[in-house]
Order: C-alpha cells, then structure tokens, then sequence
C-alpha cells in the first residue's frame, strides 16, 4: 500500500490551512471536527470558513503564504488554485518533517485525506490513494448506510465498561467472549435502541455468567424478504452476521445465506407443499436447544415472519422457555412480488384496500368466506395459491366476481427469475398450466393488475 492508515490526535494542536476558498473550507471542517486550532493563511475566504474559525476559535491571516509559515505548526495543508505555492508549501513542509496535505495533488502529500464515516468515537476511513475520489465516497456512503449512526453511542458504553470488565473478567479468552456477546447480542440492541438502563442489567447478567462459566444465547428471527437480498433490512444483515447458527427455510436464496459468517453452522429446515425437510414442532425445539447451549441463532425466513411465517408459534415456544429472542420484519412477499411486477397493491383510481389471503389447500378445499371477497375496489393477494388457483378463480366467480377481472400470478419475484402471468378469473388457470411456473408464487386479484404492463420496470413484460 502506498498510504498507511493512521488517525491523528489533533484535539488542541495547531494546524495551518493554506488557502481560502471551497475546497479549503471542506478540508477546515474535517479539522475544525477533530478539535485542531486552525490558522489560514490567504488573501480572502468564504463567508463559511470565517464562521467556522470564529465559532472554533480559529485565526485568518489575510495576506499570501510566504516561507516560513509553516514554523510551529503540527500539520500543514495547501489549498490554493496555485501548483507553484502549493509545491512550496509541500517541499517546505516535508524538509521539516511536518505532515503535509495539498489537495487533488497526491503526489505531494505525505498523508491524505480519506472519506470519513463519523460516528464518534467510532471512525471509519475509506481511501484510494487519491486515484478514485468518487469511488471512495461512494463506498462510505454504503458503510454509512450499514453502520448506524447509534453505533457512536455503542462504543461509548462499550469504553466506559473496559476497566470493570479487566478486573471482572481476568482471562483473556474468556474477556474476548464477553465483548463478542454484548457487541453482537442484546446488551447492544439495547444501547442503538436508546435503553441504557436495560443494557447496564444486561452488562451485569452477562459478566456474572463469565464468571460462573455460563452462556445465555438469542435467537433471531429474520425476514429475509421475497428474493431479492437487496431487500434484506440493515438490522437483519446485522444480526444475520453476528449468529453462529442460521435456520432458513427454502424461500430464502443463497444470496441471502451467504451474508452469514463464513464459520456460522448452515441447517436447512425448508418446508415444501408435500415435503417438510424438518416438522414445525421440531425447529421450534431446535430454536430452543441451540439458544440454551449458549449460541446466538439466526432463523431466516422467506417475506416477513409475522406474514403466513408462521413465526408467531416460533416464539411462542421461546418465550415459554425464558429464551431471549428479536424479531425483524421484511419485506413481505405481497409487497415485493407487487412493486416488482409493476402492479400498485392500491390506487385511487382503482384499489382502496388490500387484503392477504391463504391460499394454499386444506383437504382439497380453499376455505374462504368468499361472498366477503366481492369488492370491485379490493385488491386480493393470495399466497401459497398454486396448486389452489382453479379453486380461488372458480369460488370468486360462483360469488359475483366478474369472470373479467384482471388476476396476475408471479413467480419467483423480485428474483433474476421473475416472470409475471397475466389474465382474468376465466382464463388464468389455463395460461398458468400453459406456462408451468415453479415455486415460490403469489397470486394478486383486482383492477389494479392492469397497470402491469404499463408499469413494469423490472425484467421481462408480463406475459
């Protein structure tokens, strides 16, 4: 590498800022943050960097640099429109062994600027060496986006406990786990929620399990969304990879499996129309018997679990149990299969409402009460409704539904897979049984299905 990563402690130091306009007045703030007494030196400055030097109690010197300035100084940085004073403050800065920055010139820089995620005390830096600006602010806007701003406030209570935890915890591998549960366990979705108290008695029942050779594992409960693992939330990526453990079930894709840790134990634990890998009572238990052997257990689950998830009985369990547990919602396959299809769930025009629906068999039948799903202005959305779909469409109409009425099935949505069938209560089955679609579907019912092909935006047309 051609920069060494390195933080400099600058709270109080002087520092000189060589320079007055825009590009100056960025650099003066990154400054201004790491608590430096500033001195510019320049024939005139923006309005922005005088209010930041009055506000931190910096000085400006209207003149030109000349040789010399640099004396006393602990860092020097040249943002001047001028190559020539900025290759003199660079050659004189350097001779002295003083860090020097001249900006968008790396190659009279001593040291660099990087891209900076600020959650203090918590900093993380992103460079490429001056090559590619764009690319590096484009990777810290993605660390941004997976780093919470309350992890800041995580590292400050992680800190404040270092010196209780030594004496408590006097084995270095046993300390390690310590700090492993609490960042990646309940103590600290305590503290990024803002429950300081509840964490402080989480501290407390996790250092006395340390000391009695105990451990207390959690379990997860993730919706993975409908495919696409773009859609999985941060908080579900977060605690996806902080499990030893991960229980998915085969609408999740192994995109989405693969976010896990490389070492996290991988169970499968799918559940077909006619094929359940491992029986629902069973990976309740499973829950249970992992998260009392001390581990953190991840249970994906396809869409939301709270949405025909059945992760109601999941938890169930696990609280009977006194077993720790958080549930993240996601992205249900309603609204995924929807977006995705062009298809709006509800429109002013064409939709007030939308209800979700089972519609998988139950003894040959699709038990509805279908005189209830007449509403021209509804959107129906049934899931699991393939095998059931000549039940659905011949039930809605043998009620009033007009056999017109437009019906769409996805398939596989939101994936590179995606394909979208369109027709009307009459004549959908018959496309469906031309056209063969796998697994997993999701039938939508209503006016608004014939906004797809105006509407669709992602892979191919509807068909």
């Amino acid at each position: 590498m051609e920069f060494l990563p390195a933080f400099f402690q600058l709270h109080d130091e002087p520092v000189l800022l060589v320079g007055g306009g825009t590009v100056a007045q960025r650099k003066a703030s990154l400054l201004f943050r790491a608590g430096a007494r500033v001195t510019v030196i320049a024939p005139a400055i923006t309005p922005a960097l005088q209010k930041g030097l009055n506000e931190h109690g910096g000085t400006w010197q209207a003149r030109p640099w000349a040789a010399g300035d640099i004396n006393g100084y602990t860092m020097v940085v040249a943002a001047t429109p001028d190559s020539a004073v900025n290759s003199a403050v660079s050659a004189e800065a350097k001779s002295r062994h003083i860090p020097v920055n001249v900006v968008d010139c790396p190659e009279l820089c001593s040291f660099i600027f990087p891209s900076v995620v600020d959650r203090s005390p918590l900093v993380i830096a992103v460079s490429s060496g001056g090559r590619s600006p764009v690319l590096t602010r484009m990777l810290r806007s993605r660390i941004e986006a997976l780093v919470p701003a309350a992890y800041g406030r995580l590292a400050e209570f992680a800190g404040n406990l270092r010196d209780v935890v030594r004496e408590r915890v006097p084995d270095e591998a046993q300390r390690r786990r310590f700090w492993e549960d609490l960042l990646q366990g309940p103590v600290a979705s305590q503290v990024l929620a803002g429950r300081d108290e509840r964490a402080r008695e989480g501290v407390e029942q996790l250092l006395a399990q340390q000391c009695s050779g105990e451990t207390q594992g959690e379990v997860y409960l993730i919706g993975a969304g409908p495919g696409d693992p773009d859609l999985m939330t941060f908080k579900g990526i977060r605690l996806l990879q902080a499990a030893d453990v991960v229980l998915h079930d085969r609408l999740v894709t192994p995109e989405i499996t693969d976010l896990a840790r490389r070492d996290a134990e991988r169970i499968y634990v799918g559940k077909a129309r006619t094929d359940h890998a491992v029986p629902q009572m069973e990976i309740n238990q499973m829950l249970v018997d992992l998260a009392k052997q001390g581990k953190r257990v991840a249970r994906l689950k396809g869409g939301d679990p709270f949405v025909f998830g059945r992760g109601g009985e999941e938890i169930e369990l696990l609280a009977q149990h006194k077993v720790p547990f958080q549930v993240v919602p996601g992205i249900t396959a309603a609204t995924g299969a929807a977006s995705y299809a062009g298809i709006p769930l509800t429109h002013r025009d064409h939709a007030q409402s939308v209800r979700f629906v089972a519609g998988y068999l139950k003894g040959h039948t699709v038990d509805h009460d279908w005189a209830n799903f007449q509403s021209e202005n509804e959107t129906l959305v049934f899931y699991m409704g393939l095998v059931g779909l000549p039940v659905i469409c011949s039930e809605l109409q043998a009620h009033g539904r007009s056999p017109d009425t437009p019906v769409a099935l996805v398939e596989q949505a939101t994936r590179p897979t995606q394909r979208v069938i369109v027709g009307t209560l009459a004549n959908i089955v018959e496309r469906v049984e031309r056209a063969q679609p796998q697994a997993p579907t999701l039938v939508i019912v209503g006016a608004v299905v014939s906004l797809a092909s105006d509407l669709s935006w992602f892979g191919a047309m509807p068909e």
